[in-house]
């Protein structure tokens, strides 16, 4: 192997600060996608190409979405995807790799179920999102994997009051699941009318282990493979935290039900990027009204 020359003594320390600051910004460039490459932007057909070829990867820990607005998929990796696989997401898309516009977040998306407070099924702890009605019958909606994960609901972690049973969840590809109030001594209050949500929409989120807090819409219809946990489509991308056990909660803007929290990465001391259901496609797969 070839040796190295040793610099001279005369090298400033300017001079050392300066190679490090450029290894510090090289060490960067490996996260990033490579330079735009002419044309400036891609096509319609491109960009589906190119997002078709992340679902097919199987990489945990990513979540992406066609930005028109720039001609990029945008691709959000967590703290677990390594640079290695940075590189072979590139790679799997070919010749449209430098459509990927990549950023990494710390923590790991990951469905937030956890044990605590709040509505309890078997092992498991979530929150409640929206109450719903369907010809006479009260309902609520939480999050699919909770749905999935428990048969029947009840108010506290011992299990002594029952709520009511979950009648149908969907999870992966969806995160949404009803579950009916059979337990007439219970109220069911409302206020909200289902909505859409906007970029750049100031949003509130509600949930039984970080209560509540406050961020932006950053992207819509965004898919999401979490670790171990699934692949979700249609999303809405948040700077909202949350933690395990908010699983479920409601995303709003006033008296505008927007979504039901799925999942992120990070919490609420640190901040992080959260993902939520859409509330207008659940209360469309069920035929209920959001009240």
């Amino acid at each position: 192997m070839k040796k190295q020359r040793r610099a001279p003594r005369s090298v400033t320390r300017a001079g050392r600060l300066l190679a490090l600051v450029l290894g510090l910004v090289a060490a960067t460039a490996l996260f990033q996608s490579p330079a735009p490459a002419t044309p400036a932007s891609f096509s319609h057909a491109q960009l589906a190409a190119a997002s078709q070829a992340l679902m097919r990867s199987g990489a945990g820990g990513i979540a992406w979405y066609v930005d028109d607005s720039s001609g990029r998929v945008v691709v959000t990796a967590d703290s677990t995807v390594s640079k290695a696989e940075v590189s072979s997401l590139q790679r799997s898309v070919g010749s449209a790799a430098p459509a990927l516009q990549i950023t990494r977040v710390a923590g790991t998306f990951r469905p937030l179920l956890g044990a605590g407070a709040a509505i309890y099924g078997g092992q498991y702890r979530c929150s409640l999102g929206f109450n719903v009605v369907k010809g006479g019958t009260h309902y609520f909606l939480t999050a699919g994997h909770c749905g999935k994960a428990a048969k029947s609901w009840y108010t506290d972690q011992a299990h002594r009051t029952l709520i009511g049973p979950t009648v149908g969840y969907s999870f992966p590809k969806d995160d949404f699941a009803l579950v009916q109030y059979t337990n007439a001594s219970l109220s069911h209050p409302g206020g909200y009318t289902a909505a859409k949500a906007l970029v750049g929409e100031k949003v509130t989120r509600t949930g039984s282990t970080s209560g509540t807090h406050s961020g932006t819409v950053t992207a819509l219809n965004v898919t999401v493979r979490y670790q171990g946990g699934g692949t979700v489509t249609g999303m809405i991308q948040t700077t909202v935290c949350a933690e395990p056990g908010d699983s479920g909660g409601p995303l709003y803007d006033g008296t505008k039900a927007l979504g039901i929290t799925s999942g992120g990465s990070g919490d609420c001391r640190t901040g992080g990027t959260t993902f939520f259901q859409p509330v207008t496609e659940a209360a469309s797969v069920y035929g209920v009204t959001v009240y």
